[in-house]
């Protein structure tokens, strides 16, 4: 039998997924190692306009208190209670995400996380290879090539990798390359927009200003702008537009466009991004993308998790989040099955169908930013799902169930998510008030779908 404790183990990634799990693995005494393509980010600066904040939930935060690092990193996160939505007017609407204690998401540095925990690795002897990558992948000899920063090869046969290196990973390339006989399949979609990233810096005391606790969105029906804060009191904003189109990035091609274009469909915002046209311009445009792909494994040599499995796009705020459950479920499953092969094949059953749902909901809710929280039929489900979490704590919405109840799989908070979306706008389309006596039977409807 080939245990996971009679190998060494290749960490491909030290981004966030990868660090979590190289930090647990070597926390359970195994051998690892982390192989890294890019330069260490604690001495070379991020790429400018790449840093798109990251809501930390409670799948995430499990994940945290696995490698004892939740409280730690929580100081360095600021809570968002709800979204707080900026009409075309000025005017200002917060939607509770939840009406239990305790119930909201956190903003956090994608940087500051990282780091925090490639050091808490390497401060129980991990070591990361930087600036070294898999070039490929030979099922056949069992064996994997990295490139050094020296430009050397290094051979390692009869070990395990496990590729945490992100949507372009390296690692699935490899397996698509024996895509034959490995029969992989694989698909990848783009969405028709792009991202620039932005900054609303702090006021003249170092304050917030605008509201702190909140994530902000300008829905504009086919585009949007979201900002998240940060503990300095900067906001990191990131506007979401098509690729072409008459409002579209291929539109704003100098300072003078972009200055209308704001003004018109961002006025509240223009004096607060000071910056404005010069981080426009000089920050890069990204794309987004998702990416399905089976299987995950090949035999008891490789692994994909993360990203590298299964990129989605960032409108739930789960793509960290399900890379970080990932992890919690491959450690319960350590403890279970001791067969590296029927481990890998056991953590892919698991984790696939979740995985791809919570794809599936990302594009929905992408959707939903930028059109539905400005709609009045909208606006009146999330007031009515509001009194029934204030009257039925045991109520959940389909993004309560994702976001905040990490027993509850992907899976199943979709199906039964979007049975009570359905039956939530039908009965809001005709309704704009509920009374008291209204709620018990919504809610006994809503328990029996």
């Amino acid at each position: 039998m080939n245990r996971l404790s009679d190998n060494q183990v290749f960490v491909v990634g030290s981004g966030l997924v990868g660090s979590v799990l190289a930090l647990r693995l070597i926390q359970r005494g195994f051998h690892v190692e982390v192989i890294e393509s890019r330069e260490d980010m604690r001495t070379h600066p991020m790429s400018a306009g790449r840093s798109i904040n990251l809501a930390l939930s409670h799948r995430g935060i499990a994940a945290l208190e696995r490698v004892g690092l939740a409280n730690d990193i929580l100081k360095h996160a600021v809570q968002m209670s709800g979204r707080m939505i900026h009409g075309l007017d000025g005017s200002l609407q917060l939607q509770p995400y939840s009406f239990r204690s305790g119930e909201h998401i956190n903003s956090i540095s994608r940087r500051t996380l990282n780091v925090m925990l490639m050091s808490a690795f390497e401060k129980l002897g991990g070591k990361i290879n930087f600036s070294t990558r898999l070039t490929n992948f030979d099922p056949s000899k069992r064996r994997f090539t990295f490139l050094d920063s020296t430009m050397k090869e290094q051979l390692k046969e009869n070990v395990i990798v496990i590729a945490t290196d992100g949507a372009n990973s390296a690692a699935r390339k490899s397996m698509l390359d024996h895509s034959a006989s490995l029969r992989m399949n694989y698909a990848q979609k783009f969405q028709p927009y792009g991202y620039k990233e932005l900054t609303i810096p702090p006021g003249a005391a170092g304050e917030f200003l605008v509201e702190r606790n909140a994530l902000h969105i300008w829905p504009r029906g086919h585009f949007m702008m979201i900002a998240l804060p940060n503990p300095d009191a900067t906001f990191t904003v990131t506007l979401f537009l098509p690729f072409k189109g008459p409002d579209s990035f291929e539109n704003l091609t100098d300072p003078h466009q972009v200055e209308l274009f704001f003004k018109k469909y961002f006025p509240d915002a223009v004096p607060l991004i000071t910056d404005l046209k010069t981080e426009f311009f000089q920050n890069p445009t990204g794309h987004l993308n998702s990416v399905k792909c089976s299987p995950w494994h090949y035999q008891d040599q490789l692994l994909l998790m993360g990203d590298a499995a299964h990129a989605i796009i960032p409108f739930y705020g789960q793509g960290m989040n399900c890379g970080f459950e990932d992890v919690v479920v491959f450690d319960n499953l350590i403890d279970k099955i001791q067969n590296v092969e029927d481990l890998f094949a056991e953590f892919e059953k698991q984790r696939k169908i979740n995985a791809d749902a919570i794809s599936d909901l990302a594009e929905d809710n992408f959707e939903e930013m930028r059109d539905k929280v400005a709609d009045p039929v909208f606006q009146r489900k999330r007031k009515l799902e509001g009194m029934l979490e204030e009257k039925y704590p045991e109520y959940y919405s389909k993004y309560a169930m994702v976001t905040f109840r990490p027993d509850i799989s992907y899976y199943d908070a979709m199906v039964r998510g979007r049975r009570q979306d359905d039956f939530l706008i039908s009965y809001c389309s005709n309704k704009l008030d509920f009374s008291s006596a209204e709620l018990d039977d919504v809610f006994h409807s809503l328990q029996s779908l």
